[in-house]
């Protein structure tokens, strides 16, 4: 008898990744507007020890986040988001339309013709913190996403989501 339990919860793998961001969604923090109109001395500190070796910093208060913007070690251009409680959200980052998983990629050709001209950005989510992020002004559960910013079929400027595995998904239109 306790070979077999054993057995079954060996064959269990745990929860799915999918599950584990449904748990964590219901765990979210809502937004919460910014008071003021400087940058927090405490999102500068915890900047510095998240890219301590950042140069070209140019920071900015949203309604909703303090931003900085800078250039990396490795010299790629980068914004990091932080929210109220000065802890980082995440950062976006310049990306190319290779950079998007094969499925995505062969999706979007069919779908739009100016699909090689598209501007790419990547969303890289902080997984420790649960503040949901806000781009091209629609909120969203915050994890690892591509943004693809093109042209609808009617000539409208539209953006599609992907997921790193590859789902493609209308997400807002660029007014």
């Amino acid at each position: 008898m306790f070979i077999a339990i054993s057995a079954v919860r060996a064959q269990d793998p745990g929860p799915t990744k999918k599950e584990i961001r449904k748990e964590r969604h219901a765990e979210k923090k809502s937004l919460r507007a910014l008071n003021g109109k400087d940058v927090s001395y405490q999102s500068k500190q915890r900047f510095a020890e998240n890219f301590g070796n950042a140069t070209d910093v140019k920071w900015e208060r949203t309604a909703y986040f303090d931003q900085a913007a800078f250039i990396n070690k490795d010299g790629k251009p980068m914004t990091a988001y932080y929210d109220d409680q000065s802890n980082l959200v995440g950062t976006t980052s310049p990306a190319s339309f290779t950079d998007l998983p094969a499925a995505a990629q062969r999706n979007i050709e069919r779908h739009f013709k100016n699909y090689k001209d598209a501007t790419v950005v990547f969303f890289d989510d902080n997984e420790f913190n649960q503040t949901n992020m806000i781009i091209y002004g629609e909120e969203f559960e915050d994890e690892d996403n591509y943004f693809v910013e093109l042209r609808d079929d009617n000539g409208k400027p539209i953006v599609l989501r992907v997921t790193l595995e590859g789902e493609v998904t209308y997400f807002a239109d660029i007014k």
